[in-house]
């Protein structure tokens, strides 16, 4: 091991914590530590990155407008323009990217500008030794959500579930994002979105129900539900044991939802969970004289009937008011105050 590889070994360990129920079978040696990023500061460099869908010039203009607007400066991958059907060029030229970033001493963030798909196809080719050694943040949302979840469980990296690069925030949502990327503290609550307790009264989509009450603790897992099914079978599929788990889609209709809830229950038993957190299921409507179960029946059928806590309508989602969700932080879920406080900071430094 040369100098500057023994110096990102010692930093990769700063910031580090016990992971919570370590053990060989989900992909972390025992004794697995789980790594918190360092926090980030006023003025970083952002690295952009597409490691889903296809982009343009107009969308990459975008990502820097909203990454500058929020005083960061931004790098662009090397191929972030590169094209490969419908993805942001082939899996190597994303997989390409994605290490340089990380082992860009100056970037200290890393972005990813849309979702899409593509992202599972760059798990097996992930240098997860190159990402421990070198911690850093990694945020997006939607397809994203599989690399938060192979680079939780497979390099026990802290990643960040919240807005991509291209996303238009709205001051709920900066502020949320801030707190957990920015100013690391011992424990942070979350409180939900007065606008989109708002946005409830016209559109039920939002409303937020309680589906089993009470208090729970545990780390959290999750992201978009049709990623966390496709990886089922997978090294890389998320673990519910004693998690606190978070789901959100869009435009998936109730049979759908339905569908991936059953696989996903009848893989990893959504009863392990220490609870459930459901974001905002958007544009999920069934057709008008559709024989269909209502979104909210379907949701009600997985969930209610279950002994830990279930909330739906969380500010999670494809949606503007979102807040961001450290994977792996340990977390407490209150279905009567209809938050989530983090108990542990997801940052270091």
């Amino acid at each position: 091991m040369n100098r500057r590889e023994f110096s990102a070994a010692i930093a990769g360990l700063a910031g580090a914590v016990t992971l919570p129920g370590a053990h060989a079978g989900n992909g972390l040696v025992t004794g697995a530590r789980l790594i918190k990023p360092p926090r980030l500061k006023p003025g970083a460099l952002i690295g952009l990155i597409m490691p889903s869908g296809v982009t343009d010039d107009a969308h990459i203009e975008k990502c820097h407008r909203q990454l500058e607007a929020l005083g960061f400066r931004v790098k662009d991958g090397k191929n972030i323009r590169a094209a490969w059907g419908g993805y942001a060029g082939s899996i190597k030229d994303r997989l390409d990217d994605l290490h340089a970033m990380f082992e860009d001493r100056e970037v200290s963030a890393i972005w990813a500008g849309r979702g899409g798909s593509g992202a599972g196809a760059l798990l097996p080719g992930i240098r997860y030794d190159l990402i421990r050694r070198n911690p850093k943040i990694l945020i997006g949302y939607s397809d994203i959500t599989a690399l938060h979840l192979a680079i939780y469980r497979r390099a026990g990296l802290v990643t960040f579930h919240g807005p991509v690069a291209s996303s238009s925030p709205t001051d709920y949502t900066v502020t949320q994002m801030q707190a957990v990327l920015m100013h690391p503290r011992p424990e942070t609550t979350i409180y939900m979105s007065i606008e989109n307790q708002r946005r409830a009264e016209t559109q039920p989509a939002f409303t937020m129900r309680t589906l089993r009450p009470g208090v729970a603790e545990g780390p959290l897992v999750g992201g978009n539900l049709s990623v966390l099914a496709a990886l089922i079978g997978t090294p890389y599929a998320a673990q519910l044991r004693n998690h606190l788990l978070f789901l959100e889609d869009v435009s998936e209709a109730p049979y759908r939802v339905d569908r991936l809830l059953t696989q996903l229950d009848q893989a990893e038993g959504l009863k392990n969970a220490a609870g459930s957190m459901l974001g905002v299921f958007t544009r999920g409507d069934a057709p008008k004289g559709d024989k269909s179960l209502s979104m909210e029946q379907v949701i009600d059928h997985h969930f209610a009937s279950l002994k830990a806590p279930a909330v739906y309508g969380y500010s999670v989602g494809h949606i503007p008011h979102q807040f961001t969700i450290p994977m792996g932080i340990r977390a407490r879920l209150d279905t009567e105050a209809q938050t989530l406080t983090l108990l542990e900071s997801a940052v270091s430094g």
